[in-house]
């Protein structure tokens, strides 16, 4: 059979799984079938919420009330399309949501429209052979913003203001690989970035004069992708200002008002707040622009601030709900949040935050989980060969019973056993391991493997330089860390030396797959899902749009060519010498299945001990909840298998 088939391939090693093993991925699977609920969306009077969940197996909006004491009621499903949703939106007005589908599954999307109760459904915008990004709605509500990315090397994307009546395009702007930020409120002003990735920079476009002009005028080193227009505060002579999370003149990401104006006008930007121990990682603000909502990330933890922009003055938010806030909304009075909120015991759920009395209430809920204890991990900290700070999240393996009943009902001893390790790698890279609920790192920790989730450099969170301290070249300093967390797990005596496995997805998965082919002897099992195995092939066959954005960060396809034939680990995939699992979506477009299918070929032609899972209708996130069982049903029974 050749790579690239739906099914998944049998074992070369065909070990029956422990009753241990059994266990675990049953887990595992019914972990990865809870439920969560995220996204939120509210009415202008905040009364009622749009948000995604994937409570029947695919995510799709519903609606429900925010009730702030009682029951938690039953939300309404809007039915769209069988596809799963990756957003959706309440325009200003309150008549329409707007929301964000994966076509096929994959990673092109479409823009529909629909009223709330489910009715005027239209799609207006994305298809299988073009992308359609989701953008802002206009402060009146009655348009909203799509963006159509290049579908060619070389030509511009273009965001336009859509009417959901009759579907009319007005152009907004174009640009290389512009994200439309925010409209000012008679819509003349719009607030964009553009640029490569980690050099995003913020450009103020005026419609009426056709003009645009940098937010800073001086252009630090730092980029920024955050920001919207407000009111000024009375202190302020400008009519507006910009508030901007940006990293711009900073050693790590916090908040900066920059007073804008028409005709290109620009005031002194002033530094509202930052932290030393902490990054900025959301920002909203109520309409007046009177309150401020910052959410920080403290290594990995969630915290948040309000501001009253008028006396300037702070008040930290206690009593979080979770560790880690996704998608925070400030009600456009600024009397209200909705937020997700999720830690590693629990998945993603919906809470209400009163930013008066500074007290919380339950929007959603979760399904019950597993009656089994799930295992908390500690952040631990230790130094790179050179000397560099990284930090991990540790699951500690949970020690088996003194016995066990097999298949038969027949009771066995189950012995302690070696040690068993894994390094989890994620995506990005510029993404960050964070104490989410991951069925994944809960059923192998069941299994008896330790999970070791790091933050190797080019991580976010931890400031400017170490996100960039693995682009181009000094990614070899980044693979040098993987064997370095090997090396924490051995030494602290949390695995055996040939008892460690390594595995990742996206960024994660290439990293994976680079490890166990540039250092062959430090890894005793891989399991690589949906990553790059040769950047040749990937920057020929990826959309055009995630080729041009990754040129800073990877290197660019043409100039520096001879790097990243050095880095790509197919130039020495016959050095391989560790089992691997390869994992990949039948429709990923941004990092093509054909980045799968030649590993497997090349190590198959040597017979050498491989499997590969093609997850159908999936492309490179898997969002239907039998996908993502599939997966964690097959890593745990092969790492456990390999590691012993």
């Amino acid at each position: 059979m050749q790579p690239g088939g739906a099914a998944s391939v049998a074992s070369s090693a065909d070990v029956r799984p422990s009753v241990t093993t059994r266990a675990a991925a049953d887990l595992g699977e019914r972990l990865a079938a809870a439920w969560g609920s995220w996204g939120p969306t509210m009415t202008r009077n905040a009364r009622r919420v749009a948000f995604v969940s994937d409570r029947h197996g695919t995510p799709e909006v519903f609606v429900q009330d925010v009730v702030v004491d009682g029951e938690v009621p039953e939300p309404v499903r809007i039915a769209l399309s069988d596809d799963p949703v990756i957003r959706v939106s309440w325009s200003s007005d309150g008549e329409w949501l707007a929301v964000a589908i994966a076509t096929d599954g994959g990673v092109k999307q479409q823009v529909w429209v629909v009223r709330p109760d489910g009715t005027d459904a239209a799609q207006i915008a994305g298809s299988r052979y073009q992308h359609a990004e989701l953008g802002p709605w206009s402060r009146s509500g009655h348009r909203v913003v799509i963006t159509l990315p290049s579908t060619e090397a070389d030509q511009p994307a273009r965001s336009y203001l859509v009417d959901p009546v009759s579907g009319d395009r007005d152009d907004l702007a174009v640009g290389e690989l512009i994200h439309i930020l925010d409209l000012s409120v008679e819509e003349r002003l719009v607030v964009l970035s553009d640029g490569q990735r980690g050099q995003e920079f913020v450009v103020v476009v005026d419609r009426l004069t056709d003009e645009s002009h940098a937010l800073f005028a001086d252009d630090p080193d730092g980029s920024a992708d955050i920001a919207f227009l407000r009111p000024s505060p009375a202190s302020e002579t400008s009519p507006l200002v910009a508030y901007v999370a940006t990293e711009a003149g900073l050693p790590r990401r916090g908040l900066v008002a920059q007073p804008v104006g028409p005709h290109g006008w620009r005031g002194t930007p002033r530094r509202i707040i930052e932290r030393a121990d902490a990054e900025l990682e959301y920002l909203d603000a109520d309409d007046a622009g009177r309150t401020l909502l910052l959410v920080w990330n403290v290594d990995g933890r969630s915290e948040l601030d309000l501001i009253n922009t008028h006396d300037a003055s702070r008040t930290p938010v206690p009593d979080l709900p979770g560790y880690v806030v996704t998608d925070p909304v400030l009600s456009r009075d600024g009397r209200s949040v909705l937020l997700a909120v999720e830690g590693p015991t629990r998945p993603r759920e919906l809470w209400r935050l009163d930013t008066n009395a500074l007290t919380w209430s339950r929007v959603t809920d979760v399904p019950a989980l597993p009656d089994v204890p799930l295992v908390e991990p500690t952040l631990e900290r230790f130094a790179a060969r050179d000397g560099l700070e990284l930090t991990g999240w540790l699951y500690r393996a949970v020690e088996p019973a003194a016995s066990s009943a097999d298949a038969d009902g027949v009771t066995q001893d189950v012995p302690p056993g070696p040690r068993a390790a894994l390094v989890h790698l994620h995506g990005g890279p510029e993404s960050q391991e964070r104490p989410t609920f991951s069925p994944q790192h809960q059923a192998l920790a069941a299994a008896g493997v330790t999970v070791f989730a790091p933050n190797i450099r080019g991580s976010s969170g931890y400031g400017h330089e170490f996100v960039h301290a693995d682009d181009l070249a000094l990614r070899w300093n980044a693979l040098a860390d993987v064997v370095d967390c090997a090396r924490f797990l051995v030494t602290n005596g949390y695995a055996e030396r040939s008892r460690v496995a390594v595995e990742g997805r996206s960024y994660g998965g290439y990293a994976t797959l680079a490890s166990l082919a540039f250092t062959p002897d430090v890894f005793a099992a891989g399991v690589a899902v949906c990553g790059m195995s040769d950047f040749a092939t990937f920057y020929r066959d990826t959309e055009p749009w995630i080729a041009s954005a990754a040129a800073t960060k990877y290197g660019h396809p043409v100039d520096d060519e001879a790097l990243l034939a050095a880095l790509s680990p197919m130039r020495a995939i016959d050095d391989v010498t560790a089992p691997l699992l390869v994992v990949h979506g039948e429709l990923d477009t941004n990092v093509p299945v054909g980045e799968a299918h030649q590993v497997v070929a090349a190590l198959r032609e040597r017979s050498h001990d491989v499997e590969y899972l093609e997850l159908a209708g999936e492309g490179h996130e898997y969002r239907r909840a039998s996908s993502r069982a599939l997966l964690v049903r097959r890593m745990v029974e092969f790492v456990a298998a390999r590691l012993g």
